[in-house]
């Protein structure tokens, strides 16, 4: 079963731009992609580190601790050191309002 959670106003995240947003404790990376919005764990899979502190490069995020790559669209890892893929949630744009599909229970990160 999932659960919509509202987090946020398409209006706070420009395109090119990323916002972090809590859900139930949890740091939720938004990242505004042409338009597209995509929604990630906030936190490095490599070892703990808020990634809006990152920077956007093309189609990837850059965490700015050890320079790790992250794919937009899949979460996967690009560089090391990390190797983990950062979890991706899934997102509906509705009324102008931002708005995640999560499961009930705790949000999956991967650590």
């Amino acid at each position: 079963m999932t659960r919509r959670v509202d987090v946020a106003g398409l209006d706070e995240v420009a395109p090119g731009t990323m916002k972090m947003v809590q859900v139930d404790a949890t740091g939720i990376l938004l990242v505004n992609l042409a338009g597209r919005v995509r929604a990630m764990q906030g936190i490095c899979s490599h070892e703990y580190f808020e990634l809006d502190m990152g920077f956007l490069t093309g189609d990837s995020l850059t965490c700015a601790l050890h320079l790790s790559r992250f794919d937009l669209d899949t979460g996967e890892a690009l560089d090391p050191p990390a190797e983990l893929p950062l979890a991706m949630y899934p997102v509906v744009v509705e009324g102008g309002r931002i708005i995640l599909e999560l499961p009930e229970g705790p949000i999956p990160v991967n650590e």
